[in-house]
């Protein structure tokens, strides 16, 4: 294909999301995967998956050969317009509420919910010793 060294906004590359007309994002460049699809050893759904968005994660997280990245010289069509494409966003946990020290009275509650009933059995078999020994 050899493109011309066209710049591309995300929009514009998003649109070319069917199995007639697909294209990929990867490394900053756009490429017009189309005639691939079928031969794809992954599958077209893994291709058609990828479009509209930066795929150069999904590309690197699978460990293409030398040989498929050689490829995708024949698939260039031009560049992506960075700015088009969105922030990558960080993971942020969820606040974690602080610890409440004024629990302590939930703890006790649960504590002798355990103890209570084991006292009441060691009791019960200390009885039952001692009745049964005399």
């Amino acid at each position: 294909m050899g493109g011309d060294g066209k710049v591309f906004t995300l929009a514009q590359v998003a649109d070319h999301n069917t199995p007639k007309d697909c294209w990929l994002i990867i490394n900053g460049k756009v490429y017009d995967v189309t005639k691939f699809l079928e031969d794809h050893p992954g599958g077209d759904d893994v291709l058609l998956s990828a479009t509209g968005k930066d795929a150069t994660d999904d590309f690197e997280d699978v460990g293409h050969s030398d040989n498929a990245r050689d490829m995708l010289k024949d698939f260039y069509v031009g560049e992506i317009d960075v700015s088009t494409i969105p922030k990558k966003t960080t993971y942020t946990p969820p606040k974690q509420p602080q610890y409440n020290q004024d629990k302590t009275s939930e703890f006790i509650i649960k504590l002798l919910q355990f103890l209570v009933p084991i006292a009441i059995l060691g009791l019960a078999f200390g009885i039952r010793l001692y009745t049964k020994s005399s």
